[in-house]
């Protein structure tokens, strides 16, 4: 499976971190109390048990059975799957167990599963059609439970645009696994700079914390700090712009959205370019005011504008070559080099990195509109 930079890292941190080790209160001190959980605010959603899920796959295979669309044995082997007592580990994966029932059955199904497998991706084969997942005549368990475990998949291969259209409608008190429906949504959110929408969705994540899976929890906590602390307009704001420019591009997006993205980036540096140039010349002013005040102390008196200033000089400066080629004004590579180890110095190393990479990009014709 394609390498997972932005969620599998969290994870990876999280993991070597380690359980948050609880301290004991020290000798002589008392314990802390437990939380008043009366007054905490109730969870807005739920996290649906083995029967509740299998009582709805025992309805929809019903529904199916009574139709006649699908083959009876495949039926009847897919309910030997769902025992009355749970046959997953606790912890399991249940949306996973979900498709897989899916999948013996419907060939739609089959055909949306058989597309995210990395060998089918490599060898070039068309995209399943995904217009019955909009249909209203499917029948909305599948259908939901279809778009939630496709839209994970997107979200696995750091496709969040496409993740974000199959997860943004779903509702979590109908969900097969409602953790798993917030989590992904808020990493898209988070991914594509949607801040207000993605700290919602991790705060609702977050009411069953101590419920869902510890993973889930630190993560969302670290995206949510994340996001919460980034400024509009900043350069820590157009670095991950420019990095969603990057993943786009690698995926073979360079379409209108990627040209949208483009085209903020590059009016934000404009902005901030004239903020820096403004900086400037404030400081400059400041400095020649305060350098002219500084002629005036002591006894002397400023020279009268109408007096011719004396001096017994010839009036005569010395020439220089500047050449007469149009590249005179470059600096020299020792200057140049000078030049960008100042930038390094005011900046963090990875702002320069990005900025330096993304416009190489430009120049060399390799992002085409």
């Amino acid at each position: 499976m394609k390498p997972r930079p932005f969620l599998s890292a969290i994870v990876a941190v999280m993991a070597f971190v380690g359980p948050v080790a609880t301290a004991a209160p020290m000798h002589g001190q008392p314990t802390p109390a437990a939380p008043d959980r009366d007054l905490e605010r109730p969870a807005s959603w739920s996290i649906p048990s083995y029967a509740d899920v299998r009582q709805r796959m025992m309805a929809w295979l019903d529904t199916t059975a009574a139709a006649g669309v699908m083959p009876a044995a495949d039926v009847a082997a897919a309910r030997e799957t769902w025992p009355e007592q749970e046959p997953i580990a606790p912890g399991a994966d249940l949306l996973d167990h979900v498709m897989d029932s899916f999948t013996r059955i419907d060939p739609r199904c089959a055909a949306v599963r058989r597309s995210t497998a990395d060998s089918q991706a490599a060898a070039g084969s068309a995209a399943p059609d995904l217009g019955w997942l909009a249909d209203p005549t499917t029948e909305a368990f599948e259908r939901d439970a279809v778009r939630l475990w496709l839209g994970r998949e997107r979200v696995r291969r750091d496709r969040f645009d496409e993740g974000l259209a199959l997860l943004a409608d779903l509702d979590p008190a109908t969900a097969v696994d409602p953790a798993a429906l917030l989590f992904h949504r808020a990493a898209c959110q988070h991914w594509l700079l949607e801040a207000d929408v993605a700290v919602e969705s991790l705060d609702r994540l977050l009411e069953r914390s101590g419920e869902i899976p510890v993973r889930y929890e630190r993560v969302a906590r670290l995206l949510r700090a994340d996001i919460a602390s980034l400024e509009d307009e900043s350069l820590d704001h157009i670095s991950r712009r420019m990095r969603d420019i990057t993943r786009r591009l690698d995926l073979g997006r360079a379409g209108p959205k990627t040209l949208a993205v483009q085209d903020g980036v590059i009016d934000s540096l404009d902005k901030m370019i004239k903020q820096i140039e403004q900086q400037q010349q404030q400081q400059s002013q400041s400095s020649s005011g305060a350098g002219g005040g500084g002629g005036r102390s002591g006894n002397g008196t400023p020279m009268e504008e109408s007096r011719i200033a004396g001096g017994k000089g010839a009036g005569e400066v010395t020439k220089r070559d500047i050449g007469d080629t149009d590249g005179w004004g470059k600096l020299p590579p020792h200057k140049r080099e000078e030049a960008l180890q100042q930038i390094g110095r005011e900046f963090p190393a990875h702002y320069r990195e990005a900025i330096e990479q993304y416009f190489k990009r430009l120049a060399s014709g390799e992002e085409k509109r």
